[in-house]
C-alpha cells in the first residue's frame, strides 16, 4: 500500500478506483476482468462483489488512505493470466481518453523500473531536497513517501532464496504457536474474575523469577545449559548475524560455542516464549547495550517472521489465481501494519536501536542492505561533539545515561520487507515504531481534540518499554496515556483486508496476544503497578523479583547518623497528606532553631515539592529552593545563599538532582521528605556533606520519613533484611555508618 511515484499518476489511480468501484456496482456483470475470474453468468450488483472480495478490498484501501496503492496496481503484479485490464474508463463505456492494454502495461513496468531507481540511489540522495522538519508533530513532519510500493505487503511476494517458508512451516516455531493459538469466549470472560496463579523459579544468571498467569494453564520451564542456535528459529539471515553482531559481548572459551552471554541467553529464553518480561536490573553502565541487542534481535525476528508469511501467502493467493481455497487459510494479519512498537527516552537510544536492525539484517557480508533515508535520520538523530557541554565531574551512571542526543520528543516509523529496510516510513506502512512518550503523546492527544490518532496502536503484537526509570524522571502520565490507548479497535479501516485478518484481532483479543518486555533499573511501584493491570498476555508473565541484601547505605562513605522515622497510613491514598503532616508536626519544629541551619530537604515528588515550597512561603521560613524549571541563574543564587548560611533551608527535587547532578555544597543536615527512587542517590546525597569538610562532623544528621508502602525503595536502601525488621517494628530506627565501603 502506498503512493506511487507520481502525483499524476497517485491522482490517476485514486480517480480509477472510485470509479471501478462504481462500475462494479452497475455493469460489474458484463465486463471481461469478471467474467473471467467468476468462471460463471455474472448477475447485477451481488456476485462480483462477493467473488473478487480482494479486488473491492483493494479498492476500499485507496479510497479510505488516499496514500495506498489502489487495487489496480495488486492485480496488474499479481494477476498474470488476465489479459483485460480494468482503465480509468471502461473500454465498454465507450468515452474518449481510452488507454490500451499494452500501453498501460509498459507504463506500468517503466514506473516500476523507475521506483527500482529511486530506491537504489536513495542512500546517495537522502537528505537532498528541503530538509523538513524533525519529529516534532509538526504537521510538515518528514515522511518517506517515495518508496511506498517498495514496501507495501500487498504487492510483494516471498523470494525463494530467502528460505522463509521453510522456517514458518515448523509447527514447533514459538512465533506460530502463539499466533494460531485460538482462545474461547468462556477464557476471555474468565479473565476477569479468574485469580492469578503464580509459581517462583531461581534462574542461574537472572536469579528470583516469578511466572504468573491470569489463564488456566501456566507454562513455566528452566533454561537449558548449552543453548543451540538453530533451535530457536531464527529467521534468515539473523542465524549468521547474530554472532557477528554480539561479538563484542563474547568472551572467554565459549565465544566460538554459544552467540549469548549468560544474560542474553535466559533473557531471550522468556522473549522467544512471547510471555510478558518485567527486568529490574537494567542498567546503563552494566548490562544496558547487552539487553538491548537481545531485544532488538527479538524484534527484528519477530517481523520477519510476521512479513515472510504474509509475502508467503501473497504467492499462494497468486497461484490459486485468488478464487480457490479457504479465505481462512490467509488470516495473517492485523488491523493495521505496525506490530512492533520500541518506546525509548532519547534520540541516541533510537539511533542505537536501527543501528542494531541494520546489523542484525547486514552483518559483515559484502551484500550491503538497502537503508532509504539513512542520511537524514544520522543528521536528525545523531549527535555534534562540539555540542557537548564544557568537562564537568558528573558520575559514571549519568555520563551513560546522558550520551549523545537526548531529545526525547520523537518519533519515526520503520518498514521492513526481506534485506530492505525503509526510515521515516508512514505510520501505517510501517512495521517498527520507535518513539519516546512525549512523541506518542503528542500524536495520541487527549480526547475532545480534532487532531488525534493512535488506530496505529490497534495491532501492536510485541511491546517494548526500555529504561522504564527515566520516564518516572521525565512524565510517567505519557506512558500510563499510552497504555490505555494500546489494542484499540481501530476508528478507520485504513486500508485493511479483512479476508487477511486474524480473528482475534476482529474479535478485539489482540490485547491477549501482545507481548510486552519492560526493562528498567528499579523496582518501583508504579511499574509494577504498569505491568500487573496492563501486561494480560495469555503465555504469561515472568517478573524478575531479586532482593537487595545490602542496600545503598553501604556506601555512605561518612560517618553520619541515619534516624528513620515511621509513620503510619491507612491505605496508599492517604500516604501523601499523612507524610506532609508527619513533616510539618513532628520533624519540621526540630529543624527551626538556627542551630539546625544549613538543612536541605530532598524531596523526590515535585508535588510535594511545591506542597512544601507554599507552606515555607506562608510559614515565612528561611528557605530557597532548587527544582528542575529553576533557571541557570536562580540555581547559583540558590545554592550561594545555602552554603553561605544566608537561608536555612534548601528544597532540592530529585528530578534535579536527576537531570544536573550537582554537588550541593555546605550541606549539615540531611532529610529525605520520602525514599530516593533510584537507591544509590541516597548515598549520593548523603556523600555531599563531605564536599565542605570544617570540622563539623559531629553535628551532621540525617533524617529519612518512610511508611510500609516504601517497602521496596527501603530496601533497596537498608538491604531487604533490615528493611524487614523496620517493617515489622512501630518505632523510629537509629542507624550509625561508620564511613566504611
Amino acid at each position: 500500500m502506498g503512493k506511487r511515484g507520481s502525483r499524476s499518476q497517485s491522482q490517476l489511480l485514486s480517480t480509477l478506483t472510485k470509479k471501478q468501484k462504481k462500475h462494479l456496482r452497475d455493469f460489474g456483470e458484463e465486463h471481461p476482468f469478471y467474467d473471467r475470474v467468476s468462471r460463471k453468468e455474472a448477475k447485477p450488483q451481488i456476485c462480483q462483489l462477493s467473488e473478487s472480495s480482494d479486488t473491492l478490498d483493494s479498492e476500499s484501501e485507496a479510497e479510505s488512505e488516499p496514500e495506498q496503492l489502489s487495487g489496480y496496481h495488486k492485480l496488474l503484479t499479481t494477476l498474470k493470466d488476465v489479459y483485460e485490464i480494468i482503465d480509468e474508463e471502461p473500454e465498454m463505456s465507450g468515452e474518449d481518453g481510452d488507454v490500451s492494454v499494452e500501453e498501460e502495461m509498459a507504463a506500468e513496468s517503466a514506473e516500476m523500473q523507475e521506483n527500482m531507481a529511486l530506491y537504489t540511489d536513495s542512500q546517495e540522495k537522502d537528505g537532498e531536497g528541503p530538509p523538513g522538519k524533525s519529529q516534532e508533530g509538526s504537521p510538515e513532519e518528514f515522511t518517506d513517501a517515495k518508496h511506498e510500493s517498495l514496501f507495501s505487503l500487498e504487492t510483494n511476494f516471498l523470494k525463494e532464496e530467502s528460505g522463509g517458508n521453510c522456517s514458518l512451516k515448523v509447527l514447533q516455531d514459538p512465533f506460530l504457536q502463539h499466533v494460531n493459538r485460538e482462545l474461547r469466549e468462556k477464557e476471555v470472560q474468565a479473565v476477569a474474575t479468574n485469580p492469578k496463579t503464580t509459581h517462583q523459579l531461581k534462574w542461574p544468571t537472572l536469579g528470583q523469577l516469578v511466572f504468573s498467569s491470569k489463564f488456566q494453564k501456566l507454562e513455566t520451564f528452566k533454561p537449558p545449559k548449552d543453548i543451540d542456535v538453530k533451535s530457536l528459529h531464527l529467521q534468515k539471515p539473523l542465524e549468521s548475524t547474530w554472532t557477528k553482531t554480539n561479538i563484542q559481548f563474547l568472551s572467554g572459551p565459549k565465544k566460538s560455542s554459544s552467540p549469548f552471554t549468560p544474560l542474553q541467553k535466559e533473557l531471550f529464553l522468556i522473549m522467544n516464549s512471547y510471555q510478558d518480561l518485567f527486568y529490574s536490573e537494567r542498567t546503563a553502565l552494566k548490562n544496558g547495550e547487552e539487553i538491548r541487542h537481545v531485544y532488538c534481535l527479538h524484534a527484528i525476528n519477530h517481523v520477519l517472521k510476521a512479513n515472510a508469511r504474509v509475502l508467503g501467502n501473497n504467492s499462494r493467493r497468486r497461484s490459486q489465481k485468488l478464487g480457490v481455497g479457504d479465505d481462512d487459510d490467509f488470516r495473517d494479519q492485523g488491523l493495521t501494519r505496525p506490530k512492533v512498537l520500541v518506546v525509548v527516552p532519547f534520540r541516541e537510544a533510537a539511533l542505537r536501536v536501527v543501528q542494531l536492525f541494520i546489523s542484525l539484517l547486514e552483518g559483515d557480508s559484502k551484500k550491503k542492505i538497502i537503508v532509504s533515508n539513512k542520511k537524514r535520520f544520522k543528521g536528525e538523530y545523531g549527535s555534534d561533539p562540539e555540542e557537548r557541554p564544557p568537562n564537568l565531574k558528573r558520575p559514571e551512571d549519568y555520563e551513560a545515561v546522558f550520551v549523545g542526543n537526548i531529545d526525547d520528543h520523537f518519533r519515526i516509523g520503520v518498514a521492513i520487507l526481506q534485506r530492505s529496510i525503509r526510515l521515516y516510513a508512514p505510520f501505517y506502512s510501517s512495521d517498527i515504531l520507535i518513539a519516546s512518550p512525549l512523541g506518542l503523546r503528542t500524536i495520541i492527544g487527549a480526547e475532545g481534540e480534532k487532531k488525534r490518532d493512535f488506530d496505529f496502536l490497534s495491532s501492536i503484537e510485541l511491546l517494548i518499554i526500555d529504561q522504564a526509570d527515566i520516564y518516572l524522571m521525565q512524565n510517567w502520565e505519557h506512558v500510563l496515556h499510552l497504555m490505555n490507548h494500546m489494542n484499540l479497535l481501530p476508528l478507520d479501516s485504513h486500508g485493511v483486508d479483512f479476508s487477511r485478518v486474524r480473528m482475534w484481532s476482529l474479535n478485539n483479543w489482540s490485547k491477549y496476544y501482545r507481548q510486552t518486555l519492560l526493562f528498567g533499573a528499579v523496582q518501583d511501584a508504579q511499574i509494577n503497578s504498569l505491568f500487573n493491570k496492563h501486561c494480560i498476555n495469555l503465555q504469561g508473565q515472568v517478573a524478575v523479583r531479586n532482593v537487595p541484601m545490602t542496600g545503598s547505605i553501604s556506601h555512605v562513605l561518612v560517618q553520619l547518623p541515619h534516624v528513620f522515622q515511621r509513620m503510619e497510613a491507612e491505605n496508599l491514598a492517604s500516604a501523601i497528606d499523612v507524610r506532609f503532616s508527619f513533616f510539618v508536626n513532628k520533624i519540621l519544629p526540630q529543624y527551626r532553631d538556627a542551630v539546625m541551619s544549613h538543612t536541605l530537604i530532598y524531596v523526590p515528588s515535585y508535588f510535594d515539592f511545591v506542597r512544601l515550597r507554599n507552606y515555607f512561603k506562608k510559614e515565612e521560613l528561611n528557605f530557597t529552593h532548587i527544582c528542575e524549571y529553576a533557571k541557570k541563574s536562580g540555581i547559583s543564587r540558590a545554592r550561594q545563599f545555602f552554603l553561605q548560611g544566608e537561608k536555612q533551608f534548601l528544597l532540592l527535587t530529585e528530578r534535579f538532582h536527576f537531570y544536573k547532578r550537582y554537588t550541593i555544597k555546605g550541606i549539615r543536615n540531611l532529610i529525605f521528605y520520602e525514599l530516593p527512587t533510584y537507591p544509590h542517590f541516597y548515598s549520593e546525597i548523603c556523600n555531599m556533606l563531605k564536599a565542605t569538610n570544617r570540622g563539623e562532623e559531629a553535628t551532621w544528621t540525617c533524617t529519612v520519613l518512610y511508611s510500609k508502602y516504601d517497602a521496596q525503595r527501603l530496601a533497596a536502601v537498608v538491604g531487604v533484611e533490615r528493611a524487614a525488621q523496620m517493617l515489622q517494628s512501630k518505632k523510629s530506627i537509629h542507624l550509625f555508618i561508620t564511613g566504611e565501603k
